[in-house]
């Protein structure tokens, strides 16, 4: 699959600091690919980098085909970008709104159409200091659209909003992928990333320190999957005698390591052999956000930097 955004090598400097540090990833077209890191890991300054907003100091970068600083013109007219906190003109609505980019960008999309896309149709004829934050961002988003983008970079689309708008928002990302658009993803969200993302980076310290699906990084970094009993502490001390595995106590709840998924009857028939009295289990792999955040504080805590490339 051809690639959309291509960087090899990405640095960027500010005078004797490096916000990144020789970044490399691409990005398949007609994909969803999330960038994730925590706040100053060098998120925004490569996303930046990317819209042409901002230029490197080296490596290389082609969106499209093309180098977003010296080329943002043509590169402009093919991406769509909604910023973090998406702001307008407080007494616009968003039939003007939309009806205002169609004109910059000399686009025939049709106002009503792509209202009814992102859900806002409802509010077309509403002021924009009217509207609620949701309400908001989805206006943002079919602003990105209205010039009909290859590529649509979003910047956390989906932050302070409501579970509903969330997922109106979900959609209509799902829908890009569908129409073979690239979305490009940042979200403090691991479980939206989880959820929606083919392909996902993690950067920190201007580095990345993880790459490829979300199942791939779980897989990699994540702990085995874990049965977990609603039971006295009794429970773990028979298991270890019983069965010799490790079996932990928390919370109110026993915790055992599953090999496969074979141990997880070997053990639920021990705990009925034990005669202790227990409750529910439940079955839990690491999310992506578990995985995150456990990679996220080794790094800080020094632990990875063997495995991140100087």
């Amino acid at each position: 699959m051809a690639a959309a955004i291509e960087v090899q090598g990405l640095v960027k400097r500010y005078a004797e600091v490096v916000a990144v540090a020789g970044v490399d990833f691409d990005v398949p077209a007609g994909t969803v690919f999330a960038f994730l890191g925590p706040n100053g890991a060098g998120k925004t300054t490569t996303v930046e980098i990317l819209e042409g907003l901002r230029r490197r100091t080296e490596g290389s970068v082609a969106v499209l085909g093309l180098d977003p600083w010296t080329e943002g013109e043509k590169l402009h007219r093919r991406i769509g970008v909604i910023p973090q906190e998406f702001g307008f003109f407080d007494k616009i609505t968003p039939k003007e709104a939309v009806e205002y980019y169609r004109t910059l960008f000399g686009s025939a999309v049709d106002p009503a159409e792509l209202l009814a896309r992102v859900e806002l149709l409802d509010k077309a004829d509403a002021r924009f200091d009217t509207l609620s934050g949701g309400q908001k961002q989805k206006l943002g988003l079919a602003l990105s659209l209205t010039n009909d983008p290859e590529v649509c970079f979003l910047d956390e689309p989906t932050t302070g909003l409501d579970p509903h708008a969330r997922r109106a928002i979900w959609s209509v990302i799902r829908s890009l992928r569908g129409d073979g658009r690239t979305v490009f993803l940042t979200t403090h969200y691991l479980d939206e990333a989880q959820q929606l993302a083919d392909r996902v980076a993690i950067i920190h310290g201007g580095r990345i320190i993880a790459s490829g699906t979300p199942g791939e990084i779980i897989r990699a970094n994540g702990r085995p999957a874990r049965l977990r009993v609603a039971a006295p502490p009794e429970l773990a001390g028979f298991l270890r005698k019983e069965l010799g595995i490790e079996a932990r106590f928390e919370d109110g709840h026993v915790e055992v390591d599953l090999g496969d998924k074979r141990d997880a009857l070997r053990v639920l028939s021990a705990i009925e052999r034990s005669g202790i009295t227990w409750d529910s289990f439940t079955t839990q792999d690491d999310t992506l956000e578990d995985v995150f955040v456990r990679m996220v504080g080794r790094m800080d805590d020094g632990a990875l930097k063997s495995e991140v490339p100087p």
